[in-house]
């Protein structure tokens, strides 16, 4: 169980990595090579969570399964980007939307 919202996102983003290296395999299998691929965050504490790879106090309680992500974003094989939170395109799906931004996500 997370203890913060910052380690939660960081657990989402390490699940999405996870997806992410799955499908380069599998169009590996097709002759498609990616480099790396980005992973879009709001959040920019996991964002700098994923590029520190020194364990720091705050960070001492997640497990170790859950650095995956920092891991495979020092290989290159992912790279996570900032995005404002007014253009998460996932919100679409997650969460009810005002009209006026429900359109102005959709035709991104």
């Amino acid at each position: 169980m997370a203890l913060s919202i910052i380690e939660d996102e960081y657990i989402i983003v390490g699940h999405g990595c996870a997806q992410v290296i799955w499908l380069k395999h599998q169009l590996l299998d097709y002759g498609a090579k990616l480099s790396k691929v980005p992973l879009y965050c709001d959040n920019t504490s996991v964002i700098n969570l994923t590029k520190n790879p020194i364990q720091h106090s705050k960070t001492k309680h997640i497990e170790i399964r859950h650095h995956f992500i920092r891991d495979h974003v020092q290989k290159g094989d992912c790279e996570i980007q900032f995005v404002k939170t007014e253009n998460q395109l996932d919100d679409l799906f997650t969460k009810p939307l005002a009209r006026d931004r429900l359109n102005k996500l959709k035709l991104n």
